[in-house]
């Protein structure tokens, strides 16, 4: 592996800590859920699927690196994604995820500087 991907790798794996804290945070979900390899139970899977949700929108992701930085199938992402999309069409829901989209853009991102 070269010095770039690792860094790269390293900042979409911070990018997600964030994520998870926040939505950790939001809907009152533990960090151990979100990052556990098994779905847990419905309400932190879909918790998940938001974190996916919002890494991929607010830091403009590909999916292949959420998948990676959340240690999931890209297929995965994917789905979580349209899943997300669809249930936006609930003004509340839709209202909560764009504050919880604008905190994750509004962050000072640090600088990455490749090798």
């Amino acid at each position: 592996m070269n010095n770039d991907y690792i860094i790269r790798r390293n900042a979409d794996e911070a990018r997600a800590r964030l994520t998870r804290a926040l939505v950790s945070f939001a809907f009152n979900v533990s960090d151990a859920e979100l990052v556990a390899t098994t779905r847990c139970n419905a309400r932190a899977a879909f918790a998940r699927q938001i974190a996916m949700y919002l890494s991929h929108v607010a830091f403009e992701l590909s999916l292949s690196r959420v998948a990676s930085a959340f240690g999931r199938d890209r297929t995965t992402v994917s789905h979580a994604c349209h899943l997300i999309e669809d249930r936006r069409d609930d003004p509340n829901f839709d209202q909560q995820l764009d504050g919880l989209e604008r905190v994750l853009r509004d962050v000072q991102h640090p600088e990455v500087k490749m090798a």
